[in-house]
């Protein structure tokens, strides 16, 4: 029920289309990243997902099933697309129990989940009084309201201080392994990284990357290893006649190229090579996704 399916998604804007021929499923059980330039549709696909455009052809359902036709949408689908929407003159607790009663929520709900998100104090304050990270806070406090399957994220983290960014990685970990889908939208790639499991990656509307973040950054990193020896003389002559290269780096390392730790470590031990430290090293997830989607954004900065 939880499974959402996008199918041959296009959403044309005049003419242009924003969305092009869109394919992909998002499973419940991990973590999802929605990545892409600006301009690459990200955005798009949430509008149609949550039934606030209307697709030009193909299809995006959550659980088989339009949001438009689920009732009481708020217990199958959270979302969060933008924290600054709800209204400023309301009181917070106010705007919650709205949600709530127009989604038959027990209003127990409503002080519960003010209370996950760390908002219980500040319950009765208007949301114009509250700072970003705490209109983030109630945001994300509406989409957990229904006790949902699925959780569809916008840029979470924005306004949240580092106890809030631990509080939320965590949070969407911990959905994730209670089996419900998650489906996070981020620019922040170092954030990212920390915790989803599979990224969906987008460009100029049409999908770029559909895999686990691990094979993602795997397929866009060159092998390398980092060392230190006391001995880089003997381990050069070895290396050189396999054809590899000792290269001198900062602090009295050396890396080697084309190479893995352990197939490294293997041959210094079966030469008798000390080796004081031996790691692997490999692209980031920003450097793996800016590799991936230099040719695809809308815009971009002259050097």
């Amino acid at each position: 029920m939880n499974r959402i399916e996008i199918r041959q998604l296009t959403k044309e804007y005049g003419t242009t289309k924003a969305v092009d021929q869109l394919t992909f499923d998002v499973l419940p059980g991990r973590v999802t990243g929605f990545l892409g330039p600006n301009g690459a549709g990200k955005s798009t696909t949430l509008r149609v997902l949550l039934g606030l455009d209307r697709a030009t052809s193909g299809t995006a359902t959550i659980g088989g099933r339009s949001f438009t036709d689920l009732q009481q949408p708020l217990l199958h689908v959270g979302a969060l697309l933008d924290a600054q929407a709800a209204h400023g003159g309301r009181i917070a607790r106010e705007h919650l129990l709205s949600l709530a009663v127009g989604n038959r929520i027990p209003v127990r709900r409503v002080d519960e989940v003010m209370e996950q998100a760390g908002i219980a104090s500040a319950a009765k304050r208007r949301i114009q009084t509250y700072s970003l990270g705490m209109r983030q806070r109630l945001g994300i406090a509406a989409a957990l309201l229904g006790d949902p399957g699925v959780l569809l994220l916008d840029e979470p983290t924005n306004g949240l201080d580092p106890e809030g960014i631990i509080w939320i990685r965590e949070l969407m970990r911990g959905l994730a392994r209670e089996g419900r889908t998650v489906l996070v939208s981020s620019h922040l790639m170092s954030e990212t990284a920390s915790f989803v499991d599979h990224l969906v990656v987008l460009g100029r509307g049409k999908l770029l990357a559909d895999t686990p973040i691990e094979d993602f950054i795997s397929a866009r990193s060159t092998p390398r290893v980092r060392l230190r020896t006391s001995d880089p003389i003997r381990l050069r002559a070895t290396l050189a006649r396999d054809g590899f290269h000792l290269t001198e780096a900062a602090e009295g390392r050396w890396t080697v190229d084309g190479m893995q730790a352990e197939q490294l470590g293997a041959l210094a031990a079966r030469e008798g090579i000390p080796m004081l430290e031996l790691s692997d090293e490999r692209a980031s997830l920003e450097q793996a996704y800016l590799d991936l989607t230099a040719d695809h954004g809308e815009f971009a900065a002259t050097h």
